[in-house]
């Protein structure tokens, strides 16, 4: 039997991987089985688990690939010049949002809603996942500190908070996608106008 290409291999892992996740997406990761991403992807079970030895490893995978999404996002609006406004970069998160959802064969940010309760399940995924976001609130922070040097910022805003903000912001975005209604890019400006003006001179209680 001649040797697979890697190019070959790497296809047929990636194969793997979408048949997997089309099947997370539709019934989630506890209700789908093994036997159910073999099915689907239409190879025999011993070329399935050349690639991947059990669910939790597809899991794993799925939930890396929907948040590396979210890192090369941030890094493209990084790179960009001049950077991006903080009402444009919502816009970006607004539109990429849309277009994962749009798919139809499968939706990463619906799978990152399973990913967030696995993750309350398995210390290791957990582990992973806190660092990524921890990473990711470095560059949020990173584009803050560009908004505030080219003044869409006031000059003592602090990078970190607004950081914070965007970081909390995500996943509630990607809630009112799947459980309650889409979010646009213009309701979320506005909204956070009017709550940046209603709390710039107020008192935080607890602080």
């Amino acid at each position: 039997m001649p040797r697979l290409s890697s190019e070959t291999l790497e296809q047929r892992r990636r194969h793997v991987l979408v048949s997997a996740w089309r099947c997370f997406a539709r019934d989630g990761f506890h209700a789908t089985s093994m036997d159910d991403i073999i099915a689907a992807t239409g190879m025999s079970s011993s070329a399935v688990y050349r690639y991947f030895r059990s669910k939790e490893e597809l899991i794993e995978a799925a939930s890396q690939e929907s948040l590396a999404q979210l890192r090369e996002l941030f890094a493209r609006l990084l790179a960009q010049e001049p950077t991006p406004t903080p009402a444009e970069t919502i816009g970006a998160l607004a539109d990429q949002l849309a277009k994962r959802s749009a798919d139809v064969d499968y939706d990463l940010s619906k799978i990152a809603i399973h990913a967030w309760a696995e993750s309350l399940r398995r210390p290791e995924l957990a582990a992973g996942t806190r660092d990524f976001y921890l990473d990711l609130r470095v560059l949020l922070t990173e584009l803050a500190q560009r908004w505030r040097d080219a003044g869409s910022l006031t000059p003592d805003a602090d990078p970190e908070a607004v950081a914070t903000v965007l970081l909390t912001l995500m996943p509630g975005m990607i809630v009112n996608q799947h459980l309650v209604d889409p979010v646009s890019a213009t309701q979320l400006v506005a909204g956070l106008a009017v709550l940046g003006a209603a709390t710039a001179a107020g008192d935080v209680p607890g602080r």
